[in-house]
């Protein structure tokens, strides 16, 4: 209706006299379209292809009560919400009621005064088109959520093609995955360099959305590929040092990440790791219940550069169990109010592993923990079980 008149008026009315009387009452105003129907038992069609922005219902017609029209129109659904103005002969409350609660708009005594007449159609006319122009916004809102929602879970099904399979060898791993609703920046990895070293490592780009996601994958791809230059990649402290060279965040939309990275040597069974602001990794030897959670503190990837990553050193007995995560999974809210902490969700992984329950379960715990299915950063974690 933008190409039409503001005001667009239809009378429904047996007496053509009373369609004159209301013409002449309203030519002058601008911007007004007038249109008159004489036959009841065209009034409806006539005022679809019409498109009023409001309807003067006369209430006494042959053949069909002006108050069925009413709910004829309230029915209908391209005139449900159009303003409907009863005409009457009569001031009567009881007819007033029973107009209001049928669905019209207002009530008038024919004919009115021209001034009130013309008062009321612009005010119904004006109330009518904020309604059309709110409800194409909002219409044009839920497109537009709605192809961001297509588009995050495009990308969100981009990122969980890129994960490595799950192993069942002598290092076996399981893992579990969810992008959260608005789609993190998180992902991980895991390969045999040689037939000595094998690297794992769990990366987390701030912020959310398609960017942050592709930038999470950029680096997992880098790893996977090693294509940074004169480094090794069995060293955590240069390969952090190299991603924090490439991915400056100033260059990518000021978004940076963190990271874990670590490398087992199998003869030795030394694991070797960095931690770029990221949180520290659970090392569960067979039959203890508290983790050695293996932190080297640095700045995370991209914030400065320059920066040097220390290394960290620790073994891993036969039996043992590293879980790689993103704070995704415990930085939720419990239905109490309060944050669950890193040390409660240090307690569910020992609690499951007590259970003789895997890394599958983790995250229908922490679920209930927060009272609903959904997360609000994305949900990561790793286990590698060592024989």
């Amino acid at each position: 209706m933008t190409d039409h008149p503001a005001i667009r008026v239809y009378l429904v009315d047996d007496q053509r006299m009373v369609g004159e009387a209301v013409r002449r009452l309203l030519s002058e105003e601008p911007n007004l379209v007038y249109d008159y129907c004489q036959d009841p038992e065209q009034a409806v069609a006539g005022a679809e292809a019409f498109e009023p922005t409001v309807i003067l219902q006369d209430l006494v017609m042959p053949g069909v009560e002006g108050l069925s029209l009413v709910e004829r129109y309230r029915d209908h659904e391209t005139l449900k919400h159009v303003p409907i103005i009863v005409l009457s002969s009569r001031e009567e409350a009881t007819v007033k009621a029973d107009s209001f609660a049928r669905g019209a708009n207002d009530y008038l005594v024919k004919l009115p005064d021209k001034v009130e007449l013309l008062a009321r159609i612009r005010y119904h006319s004006t109330a009518y088109r904020h309604l059309l122009e709110r409800n194409a916004a909002f219409a044009a809102l839920a497109e537009s959520q709605q192809a961001l929602a297509d588009e995050l879970a495009e990308a969100a099904e981009y990122v969980r093609s890129r994960l490595p399979a799950e192993m069942d060898n002598e290092i076996a791993v399981r893992w579990d995955f969810e992008s959260s609703t608005s789609l993190g920046g998180d992902a991980f990895g895991y390969h045999w360099m040689d037939d000595d070293n094998f690297v794992c490592y769990v990366l987390d780009v701030c912020g959310h959305g398609v960017g942050a996601a592709l930038l999470s994958v950029s680096a997992m791809n880098v790893i996977a590929a090693r294509t940074l230059r004169d480094i090794d990649f069995r060293e955590p402290d240069q390969v952090l040092a190299g991603l924090n060279a490439v991915f400056p965040m100033e260059q990518h939309n000021n978004m940076y990440f963190t990271i874990w990275y670590g490398v087992f040597n199998r003869p030795t069974r030394r694991l070797r790791f960095g931690t770029a602001g990221h949180p520290p990794c659970l090392l569960y030897h067979a039959g203890q219940r508290e983790p050695e959670r293996l932190v080297a503190t640095a700045l995370p990837i991209g914030a400065i550069p320059g920066v040097s990553y220390p290394v960290g050193e620790t073994t891993i007995p036969v039996g043992g169990s590293l879980y790689l995560y993103s704070d995704g999974v415990y930085e939720v809210q419990k239905t109490s109010g309060d944050e669950m902490s890193l040390d409660e969700f240090v307690d569910i992984i020992a609690d499951l592993r007590d259970r003789g329950e895997g890394v599958k379960n983790v995250r229908d715990v922490v679920a209930e923990i927060q009272g609903r299915p959904t997360f609000d950063d994305d949900f990561s974690l790793v286990e590698l079980k060592f024989s």
